[in-house]
């Protein structure tokens, strides 16, 4: 997604400092730009015993796709990461109507999708306030100005 490459490993033999690679910051408001990929209204499931058939996509799984989909750091995805989320939604579809080997895939990719706060961390993500909050934030009267009164 933002950074290339192994996940940075602390080096015992350098004072347990890892190597520092730089964090991209995303500012926290919800993505509203336009999604490029769209979530099926239904797909079809193979049966266990041969056959196959239509089912409308759980209701978890749009509500799923609507957290997703409006993750601040959404903007920085790429074609390829969008299509990777809608398999995502697949996954999770299959797991919702009770397929539960389906589980361990959803998080092994929800955690590359960086649908958590530890998950982001791993990617180097971090959201910061809104710029507009940050440069109102400077009228702020310090405490110490308040207790010197």
């Amino acid at each position: 997604m933002t950074v290339r490459g192994a996940k940075q490993q602390s080096n015992p033999l350098h004072g347990g400092r890892g190597r520092v690679t730089d964090w991209t910051e995303v500012e926290d408001t919800p993505f509203a730009g336009t999604v490029p990929v769209k979530l099926p209204a239904s797909r079809t499931r193979i049966l266990p015993f041969g056959g196959s058939e239509v089912v409308p996509t759980h209701t978890f799984t749009r509500r799923w796709w609507r957290t997703i989909s409006r993750m601040p750091h959404c903007r920085l995805w790429t074609p390829s990461d969008w299509e990777f989320a809608l398999a995502t939604a697949l996954v999770a579809d299959q797991f919702f109507y009770g397929h539960s080997p389906s589980a361990t895939e959803l998080a092994r990719r929800e955690k590359v999708l960086g649908t958590t706060v530890d998950a982001r961390r791993d990617l180097r993500i971090r959201y910061v306030q809104p710029s507009s909050l940050v440069e109102t934030a400077g009228n702020v009267t310090r405490l110490d100005d308040f207790r010197a009164l």
